[in-house]
């Protein structure tokens, strides 16, 4: 990720320490993801103002969607759960497939801003203004609430999967603006091998309190087991993050003009706005209204009133991560996934089946076949929405990622790996061992078991090892290292010994409990990498691997 055709580039003696201390912040928040939602389903919705925090310390004035009373209920139930009266991303909306969803919306923004809707686009809607007394006013897209005023959307949730919502009004504007939203849609026929197998098998690593999690055992967070009603789809994680970007001339220019029209009659003449929203500049670009380091926090952190999603996944080697993905706004974003490809489930809720797809989701019988493409870089398109699957096991690294070592006094170091009949050590298949689940090194690739990194503490590749460590007498300023190239907090005692050479406890910026892998996930237009022409910043995010060891608490 070169500097250089940044607006303001910045000399790499002063760019180093600020990636460095990113990275800092980002290990010691250990803040997770997860998709929190509101149940419905019907919802209750209002169109509102207020500002959003940056990292450059600007508040935003932004538009968005939020509860008009208190939901339904809450998904997952997490701790410090709220829906205030405008958020950006909007509530995430979560219905079961089969559902009447009902959405309700009253529009609170100021008068100048004019009438204000909400699109569905994956879904036939019935409108208030089609009723038998309409409510509403029938607008070039939708129906839509005049300043004030409320109109009611009904429709069939006919697909799973992630979809988005948005403003069907004036959208140059009001998406921009804040207006935008999504909808989870939850499959009505969860495959039965979704809850067997392997999937089963993390289940229980991820919820036993053992070797594993010493006295500690993780909640499951799904809002499902499969993203669609078909067994290729299920998950063990999951997370949502919706890409946006903002033009402040654009946010400045209506705040600007709403202030001198205060008061105005709403439908008189000249109370209406007239923002230019081209030649088009952004200069935030966020990830569930948020960008780096600030989607690295909590969710539901007090900091972000109106900003309640984070962005930061974690996941276990061999965990199945559903990843939903939406492009809003009016830009394409080129996001990169660090660690491996992602498998491209469907999009808008359309699932991608192969022509020799025969799969029954009701009878869940026949032959069951996917065909989304392996994508390096996944492209979310404006208005388009994604689902599909991360996965990372540290096969072909060519060493013991777990440190494992038998001459050494840890007895964790000398567990077996026993490989199942794809190679990875999870207790599945001819070599069934039920305390594998448990062990930590569960999903194991068995044929870089005992594999040492490197031959020498210190070497490179011709001292024996397939990768470099950096010196210890050059990790200064707060180096962003893990400290160990092994996975796992005591995985360098267990390759080594707890006398051999390592390096200094100083160059290890995450918490000592963790030592995970960290594998940036960012934009790949370099520009989207910045907050306010600022790097590092914006659409940028890490997935953390940690090991078994490590519980990964999505509750916050």
């Amino acid at each position: 990720m070169s500097a250089q055709i940044m607006h303001e580039v910045m000399p790499m003696d002063r760019l180093l320490p600020v990636v460095m201390m990113a990275g800092a912040l980002l290990l010691t928040a250990a803040a997770r993801a997860a998709a929190p939602g509101i149940t419905g389903p019907t919802f209750n919705l209002t169109a509102q103002t207020a500002y959003l925090n940056q990292p450059d310390g600007n508040q935003v004035y932004s538009w968005g969607y939020g509860c008009n009373g208190a939901p339904t209920g809450f998904a997952p139930t997490l701790p410090n759960q709220n829906c205030p009266a405008m958020q950006v991303p909007g509530p995430t909306l979560i219905v079961h497939e089969g559902d009447t969803v009902t959405v309700n919306l009253a529009n609170g923004l100021p008068n100048p801003a004019g009438n204000t809707s909400i699109l569905f686009p994956d879904f036939s809607v019935t409108t208030s203004c089609t009723a038998a007394t309409a409510v509403g006013v029938v607008g070039l897209l939708t129906c839509e609430a005049a300043p004030g005023g409320t109109v009611t959307y009904t429709f069939t949730a006919t697909t799973p999967g992630t979809h988005a919502y948005y403003s069907g009004t004036q959208g140059d504007l009001q998406i921009e603006m804040g207006l935008y939203g999504a909808i989870i849609v939850l499959p009505a026929h969860v495959p039965a091998v979704c809850n067997s197998g392997v999937h089963a098998q993390n289940v229980i690593a991820q919820s036993t309190a053992s070797l594993v999690h010493p006295g500690v055992a993780e909640t499951d967070f799904r809002l499902a087991h499969a993203a669609y009603d078909h067994p290729g789809s299920c998950y063990d994680r999951e997370y949502l993050f919706q890409f946006a970007a903002m033009d402040l001339s654009i946010h400045r220019q209506a705040l600007a003009q709403v202030t001198a029209l205060a008061g105005c009659a709403a439908g008189a003449v000249g109370c209406s706005l007239l923002v230019p929203t081209e030649p088009y500049h952004p200069n935030y670009f966020v990830i569930n209204g948020r960008s780096m380091p600030d989607d690295m926090d909590p969710n539901f952190d007090g900091v972000y009133p109106h900003q309640p999603y984070n962005g930061n996944p974690h996941m276990h080697p061999g965990e199945d991560v559903l990843v939903r993905v939406i492009g809003q706004g009016r830009w394409q974003h080129p996001f990169h996934e660090h660690g491996n490809h992602v498998r491209i489930l469907g999009r808008d809720g359309n699932l991608i089946k192969s022509v020799s797809d025969t799969y029954s989701p009701t009878a869940q019988t026949g032959t069951a076949a996917l065909a989304g493409p392996l994508l390096f870089t996944t492209t979310t398109t404006p208005g388009q929405a994604f689902d599909g699957i991360f996965y990372w096991t540290g096969r072909g690294l060519n060493w013991d990622a777990y440190g494992h070592n038998p001459a050494s006094a840890d007895s964790s170091a000398k567990v077996t790996c026993k490989p199942d009949a794809n190679g990875y050590n999870t207790g599945v298949g001819a070599t069934t061992d039920t305390s594998v689940p448990l062990a930590i090194n569960y999903f194991e690739w068995c044929q870089d078991h005992n594999k040492p990194l490197q031959a020498a503490p210190f070497g490179d590749v011709p001292g024996g090892g397939p990768a470099t460590l950096p010196d210890p007498n050059i990790m200064t300023n707060g180096a962003w290292y893990g400290g160990s190239p092994y996975l796992g907090p005591d995985a360098t005692n267990r390759a080594t010994g707890p006398t051999s050479v390592q390096l200094p406890s100083n160059s290890q910026a995450n918490p000592a409990n963790e030592r995970g892998y960290a594998f940036m996930w960012h934009s790949h237009n370099e520009r989207e990498i910045t907050t306010n022409n600022v790097f590092p910043g914006g659409m940028f995010m890490m997935m953390l691997v940690d090991s078994r060891e490590f519980v990964i608490d999505e509750s916050n």
